[in-house]
C-alpha cells in the first residue's frame, strides 16, 4: 500500500538545488499540489532515491561461506534490507556467469536469477538482474540470449577477468587456492583449467558480434567492463555496446565521451581516493566531466558517501553530485520514471540527517523500505 503525505520543513533536493517547498506524495508518485497529510521534517534533507547500476556486494549475503547458504532467497531478502538502509531504491544485482565457478558459475547464476525473478514482487526495493558475462565462456554463446530472456535480464556486461599476463608466464594467479576451493576444485587442476581459456581469444572476438546482435534483438542494454584504451572502447562502440563500466584510464573514458557513450565509475574508488588496482581516479574523471553515473561496485554504503564527498570537495554542486547516483544511472538504464523529485516521477526518496549524513528513511515507489529513529516516530504519527 502506497502512502499519501506532504513533507514540510525539509530541504528538498530538486534538479537545480535545495528548496524548502513542500513535497507531496500519493499513489506512488510525486504530486504537483499539497493536500495530503502533513509530516514536518525541519532539519532534514529529502533526496532522490539512489539508483545502483552495478552492485555485487550481495555475494556476502547469498554465499557468506562455501556451502553455508542453501536458500538464495533469504540472502536476497537480507541484501534488500541493506540496500534500503543505504538509501538505494533501485538496484541492479550484478551476478557473474564466469569460468571462475562456484558462486560465479553458470549453475549458481541460474539459481540466483530465478530466485531474483520470483522475489521481486515481494520486496519494496526495485530489484533487477545484471548479467556479468565472462567473454571467454565461448561454449555458452549459443544459448545465452535464450537464458537472458528466461532470466528477465535487462542489462548485460561483458567482462574478461582472466589474469592473462600471469597465465602467459605460467605463474599462479593471486588467490588461486581460494578461488579453486570456492569452485570445488584442486588448485593445480583449477590452474590447468584456467590455462586453457586464453587460447580461445581469437574465437571470442570473432563470435562476440553475433552474441551482441542476439542480445540487441532482446532490447538488452550492454556494457563493456574495464576498458583500458581508446581502441578497446572503439571496438565495443562499433559493435553496439554503448556503456563503459569502470574504464581503467582517462584515455578510455574520453573515448567513451567522444562517442556519446555512457560512463559508469565505482563509488569505492571515490571514497578511497583512488582505485584499489591503481587505475584512473574516479574523482579525477568526474572533475574532467567523464562520468555519467556512480555505482556501488562492491560496497553499498559507498554510494551516498561518494556523492557527498564529490559535493564537499567542490567538484560540483550537491544537485549535480547526487545526480551521479540518482538521475544519471536511471538515464543509462532507460528508467525515465525515477531519479528526480519532480511531479509525475516515482516516489523514490531518501530522508537524511545532514549532521550525521545517515539515512533515516527510504521510500521506493511510495512505500517505505527503511524507517528509523525520530523520522519513524513522525511518520508513525500518521496512523
Amino acid at each position: 500500500m502506497t502512502l499519501e503525505m506532504t513533507l514540510h520543513g525539509a530541504q528538498v533536493l530538486r534538479t537545480d538545488g535545495f528548496s524548502s517547498d513542500p513535497l507531496t506524495l500519493a499513489a506512488g508518485v510525486i504530486q504537483a499540489d499539497d493536500g495530503a497529510r502533513v509530516v514536518d521534517l525541519p532539519g532534514y534533507w529529502v533526496l532522490p532515491g539512489i539508483v545502483d547500476a552495478h552492485g555485487d556486494s550481495f555475494e556476502r549475503h547469498v554465499a557468506p561461506r562455501r556451502g553455508a547458504m542453501k536458500d538464495i532467497t533469504e540472502g536476497l531478502v537480507a541484501t534488500e534490507a541493506e540496500l534500503a538502509a543505504q538509501g538505494i531504491t533501485t538496484a541492479m544485482i550484478a551476478q557473474f556467469v564466469s569460468w571462475e565457478g562456484g558462486v560465479r558459475g553458470p549453475d549458481f547464476a541460474d539459481k540466483l536469477f530465478c530466485a531474483l525473478r520470483d522475489i521481486r514482487g515481494a520486496v519494496v526495493t526495485d530489484l533487477h538482474a545484471q548479467l556479468r558475462f565472462e567473454t571467454h565462456m565461448i561454449d555458452h554463446y549459443a544459448d545465452l540470449p535464450a537464458k537472458v530472456a528466461a532470466w528477465q535480464i535487462p542489462y548485460v556486461v561483458f567482462n574478461d577477468h582472466l589474469p592473462h599476463e600471469r597465465l602467459a608466464a605460467r605463474r599462479h594467479p593471486k588467490g588461486l587456492p581460494g578461488k579453486a576451493l570456492g569452485a570445488g576444485w584442486n588448485p593445480e587442476r583449477y590452474f590447468d583449467y584456467m590455462l586453457a581459456h586464453p587460447a580461445t581469444g581469437p574465437q571470442v572476438r570473432d563470435a562476440l558480434p553475433t552474441l551482441i546482435s542476439g542480445l540487441q534483438n532482446l532490447d538488452v542494454r550492454m556494457a563493456s567492463h574495464d576498458d583500458a584504451t581508446e581502441t578497446d572502447r572503439a571496438w565495443w562502440h562499433d559493435h553496439g555496446v554503448r556503456i563503459s563500466e569502470f574504464p581503467e584510464t582517462a584515455e578510455a573514458a574520453q573515448a567513451a565521451r567522444d562517442r556519446g557513450d555512457h560512463i559508469v565509475l565505482g563509488c569505492p574508488n571515490v571514497v578511497r581516493g583512488g582505485s584499489h588496482k591503481g587505475n584512473a581516479s574516479a574523482l579525477d574523471l568526474i572533475a574532467m566531466g567523464l562520468c555519467d553515473a556512480l555505482a556501488s561496485d562492491y560496497h553499498y554504503p559507498s554510494m551516498r558517501r561518494a556523492a557527498l564527498l564529490v559535493a564537499d570537495a567542490g567538484i560540483c554542486d550537491m544537485a549535480a553530485a547526487w545526480a551521479l547516483i540518482s538521475s544519471g544511472p536511471a538515464k543509462l538504464l532507460g528508467m525515465s520514471d525515477r531519479g528526480a523529485l519532480v511531479p509525475g516521477m516515482r516516489a523514490d526518496l531518501v530522508v537524511m540527517d545532514p549532521a550525521t549524513r545517515r539515512v533515516c528513511a527510504t521510500m521506493s515507489g511510495g512505500r517505505f523500505s527503511y524507517l528509523t529513529g525520530d523520522v519513524a516516530e513522525r511518520m508513525m504519527a500518521l496512523s
